[in-house]
């Protein structure tokens, strides 16, 4: 499935860069999401056609080209050409307006292995926890509407993940 040794040097890879960040809306290191997800991966496998070392390995470093000072080279020298193209097509541009970020995410993580759609889909579960007490109930319904996109487009890639997924799609309308 995959190796502890390389699980342990991505899960201190990511602890490192994101050691000052903190999950929105709490005082939890933002380490805890990112091993929260790595957990809704690892509890889907094994998935035909999922690598679940990809899968796994990606999942820990996930945010680190998007929200910390790693690079797309650092990841590939340490990790692999095939995570940080993961890695990549997880990060959204911040080149690009806002409105249009999300669909071109979701356009090159489908040009990716299906172990990087496992993924996003682990990513937005973990991310339908509650929303910050600041949000709106229109961000929030924007928010459920994205994750039915996301579930939509790479749903496909886990039975698993995708039953998870719509359950919490599902239980986040309570929100909005």
């Amino acid at each position: 499935m995959f190796a502890p040794d390389r699980y342990v040097a991505a899960l201190a890879f990511a602890a490192h860069h994101h050691r000052d960040q903190r999950v929105t809306g709490s005082d939890f290191p933002y380490i805890v999401h990112v091993v929260s997800v790595a957990a809704e991966v690892i509890a889907s496998l094994p998935t035909p056609g999922i690598d679940g070392e990809l899968a796994v390995t990606c999942a820990l470093l996930h945010d680190t080209i998007e929200d910390t000072a790693a690079t797309y080279d650092e990841l590939a020298a340490r990790f692999g050409a095939a995570v940080a193209d993961g890695v990549l097509a997880l990060s959204k541009s911040a080149e690009l307006p806002k409105e249009q970020r999300m669909a071109d995410s979701l356009r090159r993580i489908r040009a990716q292995p299906p172990a990087v759609w496992a993924v996003k889909l682990a990513d937005r579960i973990t991310n339908l926890a509650p929303p910050p007490p600041q949000w709106t109930v229109e961000k929030c319904r924007a928010y459920r509407e994205e994750a039915i996109a996301i579930a939509d487009a790479l749903g496909a890639a886990s039975p698993p993940l995708e039953a998870r997924i719509r359950a919490r799609i599902d239980a986040y309308r309570a929100h909005c």
